[in-house]
């Protein structure tokens, strides 16, 4: 499969640089040769808008005509990919990637003025709508994704907007999980979710079925070695019971009084 690329590789030109096309082959570049789309022929060969070099066909200053699509050719009818080139006499281009660039590298889009100046600050744009503005002129998209396609264009201050340039992208990031990837996800997700539903129901249950009858917390005293005072009083007099015999005697007064001592004396008066 022959491959149509640019130099320099860029999807805007000024009016009278100069651009060359080549046809690249994994195996060899014979065989095929450059051809534009043109209103009068639409498979118009190298010789009748450029000027053929070896394997490439060169244009040394671009008019606007020249703006159009080109692809490579084989004898045997094969076709390359299409590339658009837009050549204009605006006072800023904006310079992009001629070619579908692959997800996850890095692309830079540069706003450029015809006459040449360095750090001047534009405004980029995406489908209309405004994206930033960056102090030296040049934006850089990193890991590019299928969400950066679109069409692009810049506005530099006091010289003007640049026409649209399409950006393409291939591929998906590697690491980064597809749209299919992300919806089994959800349903694994979900389906886990309800799983541990139904558990932490049943569990529930299971707890209210084996809950105790509720006791007064005044009566109920923890021992140390972690049972309950009350449960274990109703445990020993439940299987703990000794049974015995109580004798009841008499009480003997008269045994129990001690004997009086009696003293006996007399008295006698004087007269």
């Amino acid at each position: 499969m022959s491959v149509v690329t640019l130099s320099p590789s860029s999807s805007q030109f000024f009016r009278g640089t100069s651009v060359s096309f080549s046809c690249e082959d994994d195996h060899s570049s014979a065989g095929w040769t450059v051809r534009k789309n043109m209103s009068r022929d639409t498979r118009a060969e190298c010789e009748d808008w450029g000027r053929q070099v070896a394997s490439s066909c060169v244009i040394e200053a671009l008019v606007s005509s020249d703006s159009g699509v080109y692809w490579c050719e084989s004898t045997e009818g094969g076709a390359s990919n299409y590339v658009n080139i837009t050549v204009t006499d605006a006072p800023v281009i904006l310079q992009s990637p001629v070619l579908p660039v692959e997800a996850g590298e890095d692309v830079t889009l540069l706003c450029k003025t015809k006459t040449p100046s360095f750090n001047l600050s534009a405004d980029f744009y995406k489908d209309g709508t405004f994206v930033r503005t960056t102090p030296t002129g040049h934006m850089t998209i990193h890991l590019v994704s299928k969400s950066d396609e679109g069409a692009y264009k810049c506005d530099i201050r006091g010289r003007g907007e640049s026409p649209p340039a399409w950006l393409f992208v291939t591929g998906e990031v590697k690491g980064t999980p597809t749209t299919t990837s992300l919806l089994s996800l959800s349903v694994i997700a979900s389906i886990a979710g309800l799983v541990i539903l139904v558990v932490l129901v049943l569990l529930v249950r299971r707890c209210v079925r084996r809950k105790p009858e509720e006791r007064d917390p005044e009566d109920v005293s923890l021992e140390p070695d972690g049972t309950m005072e009350r449960d274990r009083a109703a445990a020993t007099q439940r299987d703990n019971v000794t049974y015995g015999q109580i004798t009841i005697r008499p009480f003997n007064s008269r045994e129990d009084q001690p004997e009086l001592e009696v003293i006996y004396s007399s008295l006698r008066s004087k007269q």
